[in-house]
């Protein structure tokens, strides 16, 4: 019994810190920002742990009358010599980032490894482990049913002639969508150009709509999804 209260009062700081940084994640992924809710959840918990670890660590050295010593400085250089081998897994595609939640998963990680490290934190190691892999698989289910993500590729085909490209543009505006990256290319057939586009939907848009609106336009003869 003494067991599971100890987990509880682990799962209580980490689940809080989770709920906290979820709220902040959620309105920053709601926004189109690259770092999104499962990102701001590992952050936190991650922070939490080594917290945990940190203090822990200190009230071993004073048990043992090791005099000011200070091992959550060690706590603190690991978590950010980490930040390199994050960085690594961050790649820059135009104007979109990926990459963010392997690297704060990397980076929680070491904090479960100081947590095991100082033989005493399995149960608070065990708990943010579930509580990453609830966030890693969970969450994404769930930003994939009700947050989306409001990437969407499509390649509208028009007539070549002037002011298509700003037609275009303004239609993906009206709908306030942000347009991401666009590319001309030769239409397949004569007298046509094919404007391929990466947009961001806001919150609340369907592609629907925006198709619809580019269909509108004079001169769009068709409107698909890129493969």
């Amino acid at each position: 019994m003494a067991d599971f209260a100890e987990f509880g009062r682990t799962l209580l700081p980490l689940g809080l810190a989770g709920l906290l940084g979820g709220l902040v994640g959620f309105e920053r992924e709601v926004a189109g920002r690259p770092a999104g809710l499962r990102t701001h959840v590992l952050v936190a918990i991650g922070s939490a742990l080594v917290m945990q670890v940190s203090l822990l660590m200190f009230d071993l050295v004073l048990a043992r009358g090791q005099g000011q010593a200070d091992p959550g400085r060690i706590a603190a250089q690991v978590v950010s010599g980490i930040g390199f081998l994050g960085a690594g897994t961050i790649l820059r595609e135009g104007l979109t980032i990926r990459g963010l939640t392997t690297a704060a998963s990397l980076w929680v990680v070491a904090g479960i490894g100081l947590a095991v490290g100082t033989g005493r934190m399995y149960l608070q190691a065990t708990a943010a482990s579930l509580l990453i892999l609830a966030t890693l698989y969970g969450l994404s289910r769930l930003e994939k049913r009700f947050i989306r993500t409001g990437e969407e590729s499509l390649v509208v085909h028009v007539t070549d002639t002037p002011g298509r490209l700003g037609a275009v543009a303004s239609a993906v505006g009206q709908v306030g969508a942000n347009i991401r990256s666009v590319r001309l290319e030769e239409g397949e057939t004569p007298g046509t150009v094919a404007i391929r586009l990466r947009v961001h939907l806001p919150w609340g848009r369907r592609p629907e709509e925006l198709v619809a609106r580019l269909m509108d336009i004079e001169g769009v003869r068709q409107v698909s999804e890129e493969e």
